[in-house]
């Protein structure tokens, strides 16, 4: 049993829609296969993985540093003690040999992406879907049958006025979404507050929209974003300010009684320790969107729900940032809070599986064994060019 290939290609993503801080107009992401000798119905199994949007492709670490180390390691130091799949733990370990700790720019990222093709690539030999396997592994057998997930949108995009606005968020709730999310921070404060009334008039409560400003803000901002938004009573207030730091997140906390959701832009479990140390996050009230897509994959991600736990927080308070199957399949594996989703934005990477419908804002993740990528017909046109 051994990794005959590993192939990594760069992918657009572009779309004309921004948020408070950057464009999507030039946006990539990484896809990657890992080939191996085993078969299956008469195919090899072959592994997918990508990255989350917002981070670019990282072809550069990946094909310079990553996968020479997998492919220069013994086919044996890849394989679990029974010598009968691969081990993830033990890949990570390879692709992060040689490297300082500290200073993890975006090779986190490219470890994600091929930390992600390792799962997919061990539970398809399992022949599993990847959410079960995660539940037998960790969770006693015994994993959520469907997650709680948010429509996630409200970009902002030229000509994009009020009207249209309402209509993207009123499609996302006939879609079976109960929950959305919008961007604020890239009109001045009295117009992004008309365009949450706006939207306010579409959901049952303001429980139920929650919104986002990509850390634009300096403190002073932040702060008054923070009391011009106490009155409606909302999801959270997510990305106040730069992700790093800590003492404006704390002070932004005290300033209003609504949630605040952070972590998207946080790449490891010392990060996140940071962040619950010094950031004055609640446990009861807010919530933690840590990427595993982008923070090192799931080996990392596992590390930093273990350190969580110690620090009495409960998954239940995690909600990843990503928008995809991955995470999804490790709401449901793990006992996650949710996961979010961007309604036909960034496809195909972004999405479920195309027949499974979201229902009173939950959904079942896929049972094709793996990550389910089979199940996005558009994405396989991808890994299938990619891996002939």
């Amino acid at each position: 049993m051994k990794i005959v290939e590993v192939r990594e290609q760069s992918v657009s993503i572009r779309s004309e829609i921004s948020n408070a801080y950057i464009s999507f107009a030039e946006m990539t992401v990484s896809a990657a296969v890992i080939i191996t000798d085993v078969v299956r119905d008469g195919r090899p199994v072959v592994g997918y993985g990508f990255n989350s949007n917002g981070r670019y492709a990282q072809s550069g670490i990946i094909r310079d540093r990553l996968i020479p180390r997998l492919m220069r390691a013994p086919a044996r130091n890849l394989l679990n003690d029974e010598g009968t799949n691969f081990d993830p733990f033990k890949a990570w370990q390879i692709m992060m040999s040689n490297e300082k700790p500290g200073g993890h720019g975006e090779r986190c990222v490219g470890v994600g992406v091929l930390d992600m093709a390792f799962w997919d690539l061990v539970a398809k030999i399992e022949g599993q879907p990847l959410y079960r396997l995660l539940a037998n592994w960790f969770r006693k057998g015994e994993p959520d049958k469907a997650v709680y997930v948010y429509g996630a949108g409200g970009y902002y995009y030229p000509g994009k006025e009020l009207f249209g606005l309402r209509d993207e968020m009123r499609r996302y709730l006939d879609l079976g979404y109960d929950t959305v999310k919008m961007k604020i921070g890239g009109a001045p404060l009295e117009q992004d507050l008309k365009r949450i009334e706006a939207v306010l008039h579409l959901v049952p409560s303001g429980r139920h929209l929650a919104v986002d400003a990509n850390g634009r803000f300096d403190l002073a901002t932040a702060t008054r974003y923070a009391r011009a938004l106490e009155p409606y009573d909302l999801k959270w207030y997510e990305e106040p300010g730069d992700p790093l730091d800590f003492d404006l997140n704390c002070e932004v906390g005290l300033a209003s009684s609504t949630p605040l959701a952070t972590g998207e832009n946080l790449f490891s479990m010392q990060d996140a320790r940071n962040l619950i140390r010094y950031g004055g996050m609640k446990r009861e009230r807010d919530f933690l969107q840590m990427d595993p897509a982008l923070s090192y994959g799931l080996v990392e991600y596992l590390r930093t729900l273990e350190m969580l736990g110690e620090n009495g927080w409960s998954t239940r308070r995690c909600i990843p940032h990503g928008g995809h199957q991955f995470a999804l399949h490790i709401a449901a594996g793990l006992g996650l809070g949710g996961a979010e989703s961007y309604p036909g934005i960034f496809e195909p990477f972004g999405g479920f599986a195309d027949d499974i419908p979201v229902e009173q804002g939950r959904v079942r993740p896929s049972e094709t064994p793996g990550i389910g990528v089979e199940a996005k017909p558009e994405l396989m046109k991808i890994y299938e060019q990619l891996s002939s």
